[in-house]
C-alpha cells in the first residue's frame, strides 16, 4: 500500500540509512549476538552520519530536525538491515529528549555534544526488581544534602546497561509521596555507581543490558534534570513518545519477518510445489499482509499526530498495544510457514520470533497499554470506588 506522509528529502535520507546500515551494521550483527554487546564504535559511526539526536539544535552539533519522520525511516531501515538491539533509538528518541526538553543550557552544553557525536551513549534507569510499569513504586532513594544529592539503590533490566555513559536515573525524593521522584544525571565513573553483569536475555542478544548499584553516590545538584520532585510527571509526559518508537519499531519488524517469509516459502518445496502454492500457506500471508497494512496507517497517522504536538498518551497506548501485539502474532505465524527451519538460528526469522517477545512487555506491558486506554475512556476503577463512596455518604 503507498504510503503519503513521505516527501522527497525523506526517501533521499532512506536511501542514505540504508546504504549506511549495509556497510557498517549488518555486517556485525552476528558477532555482536554472539558477544551480546554492540561494539562503541558503531554510535561514534552513527554520530559521524548524522543520525545521533537528530533533533538536537544546531548550536551543540546537531541538525536541528524534530521531525519524527526521520526516526521512523531509521526503526524501518534496522529491521531490514540492521538489529533491534543496536540501541540507537534509545539513545535518540527514549533517553535523549529528557536532556533535551528537561536540561538547562549548561547541562545541554555539557553533555549534547558528547550524545551528537555517539561518543557518549545514552541510557534510562527507571526499572527496579519490585517496579516495573509502576513507576510509583520506586525504591531508589535520592536524599538532598544542598549542593548535591546522595543516591542509593539500585536498577535492572538497563538496556545500553554496559556501554551506556550518562544514565537519567529516577529516584525517590520524597518518602511520603508516592509521585515524588526525581531524574538525575548519573555519569560513567561516579564513586560509588557500578554495574552488574551483562544479563542473558531470551531475544535481543546485540544489546547490553544490566544491572545498575548506586552506593552513596554523590550527585551534584546541577546534574538534576528539572525539578527534583516533579520527575513522576516528566516521566509520563515523555513515555507516549517511547511508546511510539515501539510502535514504529513494531510494525517495520513484522513487515520484515513478512519479506523473509515470502522469499522463504517461494523457495522451499513441499509435495512437489512451492509451500507458497498452497491455500492454507497464502491464506495466512494473506491476513499478514491486511494486518500490516492496517498497523501502518494507523502509525503513519500518530507519527503525524506526534510532529502537530497532538499525540495523546492514550492514542499512544493504544499503537504500542495494538502493534507488540501483531508483531507478536506475525512473526508466530511466519515461524510456523518456516516449519522445522524456522526454529534453527541460520534463518533470520527464528531471531525474529524471539526479538518480538519483549515488545509487549518493555515501555509498559499490554495489560498496562490496556488499562491506560480503558482510563482513557473514563473506566477508570478509582474514580469509580470514589463516586460509590460519595453515593452512600
Amino acid at each position: 500500500m503507498e504510503r503519503t506522509i513521505f516527501e522527497t528529502e525523506h526517501e533521499i535520507f532512506r536511501d542514505s540509512v540504508r546504504r549506511f546500515l549495509e556497510a557498517e551494521i549488518k555486517p556485525n550483527v552476528d558477532r555482536w549476538c554472539e558477544v551480546g554487546i554492540v561494539d562503541r564504535d558503531a554510535f561514534l559511526k552513527a554520530g559521524e552520519h548524522g543520525l545521533c539526536l537528530m533533533w538536537a539544535e544546531e548550536e551543540y552539533g546537531g541538525l536541528g530536525v524534530d521531525d519524527f519522520r526521520y526516526e521512523q525511516i531509521l526503526l524501518e531501515e534496522m529491521a531490514k538491515s540492521g538489529d533491534p538491539g543496536f540501541g540507537l533509538s534509545l539513545h535518540n528518541r527514549l533517553v535523549g529528549p529528557y536532556l533535551g526538553k528537561l536540561g538547562s543550557r549548561e547541562q545541554k552544553a555539557r553533555f549534547l555534544p558528547g550524545c551528537i557525536s555517539g561518543e557518549t551513549i545514552l541510557g534510562i534507569a527507571m526499572s527496579e526488581p519490585g517496579a516495573g510499569s509502576d513507576v510509583s513504586g520506586i525504591r531508589t532513594r535520592a536524599e538532598d544534602r544542598g549542593d548535591h544529592f546522595v543516591l542509593n539503590g539500585s536498577k535492572t533490566y538497563i538496556s545500553n546497561g554496559i556501554n551506556g555513559d550518562l544514565f537519567v536515573v529516577a529516584a525517590r525524593t520524597d518518602p511520603n509521596s508516592p509521585h515524588g521522584i526525581g531524574l538525575f544525571l548519573v555519569e560513567r565513573g561516579m564513586e560509588g555507581f557500578r554495574r552488574g553483569r551483562n544479563l542473558k536475555k531470551l531475544g535481543l542478544k546485540a544489546q547490553d543490558t544490566a544491572e545498575l548499584f548506586f552506593d552513596d553516590v554523590r550527585v551534584p545538584r546541577d546534574n538534576a534534570l528539572g525539578d527534583p520532585r516533579k520527575g513522576f510527571y516528566y516521566l509520563m509526559q515523555f513515555l507516549a513518545e517511547e511508546r511510539l518508537v515501539v510502535a514504529c519499531g513494531c510494525v517495520a519488524a513484522a513487515e520484515a519477518a513478512l519479506q523473509a517469509t515470502l522469499e522463504y516459502v517461494h523457495e522451499r518445496t513441499a509435495f512437489g510445489r512451492p509451500v507458497a502454492m498452497f491455500q492454507n500457506t497464502r491464506f495466512k500471508l494473506a491476513d499478514m499482509r491486511t494486518r500490516i497494512d492496517v498497523a501502518q496507517v494507523f502509525v503513519d497517522r500518530l507519527v503525524m499526530e506526534r510532529n502537530a504536538g497532538r499525540l495523546t498518551p492514550e492514542i499512544a497506548a493504544e499503537g504500542k498495544l495494538f502493534c507488540s501485539e501483531l508483531e507478536g502474532q506475525v512473526t508466530d505465524e511466519c515461524l510456523q510457514l518456516h516449519g522445522g527451519a524456522g526454529y534453527m538460528d541460520e534463518y533470520p526469522i527464528s531471531r525474529m520470533y524471539a526479538n518480538a517477545r519483549v515488545s509487549r512487555i518493555y515501555a509498559g506491558s499490554s495489560e498496562i497499554m490496556r488499562e491506560i486506554i480503558a482510563r482513557g475512556m473514563g473506566l477508570d476503577p478509582r474514580a469509580a470506588a470514589g463516586l460509590k463512596q460519595r453515593r452512600r455518604a
